[in-house]
């Protein structure tokens, strides 16, 4: 009895598309779970879980993005700078008024694997604060989320 053999991807047989996500009035985490769903190619038939078979993912409109609930209140983001009393807190409302692409980045990242693999996937989003990117030139597809 003879076996198939698995069907592998190489690097070559990658194809890469660059697709444009408007995030106005999408509920953050709802937006974030989709992108990083196509930055990790699960989207393709081909998807090895042990490469990096994704597309490029320009998010726009980043400061219109919602919380449900009671999120916009209670919600921080922090960061330690590894000395004693170095834990740094910001709220989700000052991280909104400063920077907001941060919080869609943020909230992708952490749905990416935390790993080479991860950081390398997270090389191909692109986030913008406002309507406009600068991104023309790679005739990106408006995508529709669910």
């Amino acid at each position: 009895m003879k076996y198939q053999k698995t069907y592998t991807p190489s690097a070559n047989d990658i194809e890469r598309k660059w697709y444009v996500v408007d995030a106005e009035g999408a509920v953050l985490g709802r937006l974030a779970s989709e992108v990083a769903a196509i930055l990790r190619g699960k989207h393709k038939a081909t998807f090895t879980p042990n490469m990096d078979m994704g597309d490029y993912v320009i998010v726009v409109n980043a400061d219109k993005v919602k919380l449900t609930g009671n999120k916009e209140n209670q919600k921080e983001y922090k960061r330690y700078s590894g000395y004693a009393g170095g834990l740094k807190i910001t709220s989700y409302k000052d991280m909104m008024d400063k920077h907001p692409e941060r919080i869609v980045e943020h909230a992708v990242v952490g749905m990416l694997p935390h790993n080479k693999l991860g950081r390398q996937m997270a090389k191909k989003l692109r986030v913008v604060a406002g309507p406009d990117h600068n991104h023309e030139a790679q005739m990106p597809e408006k995508l529709e989320l669910k």
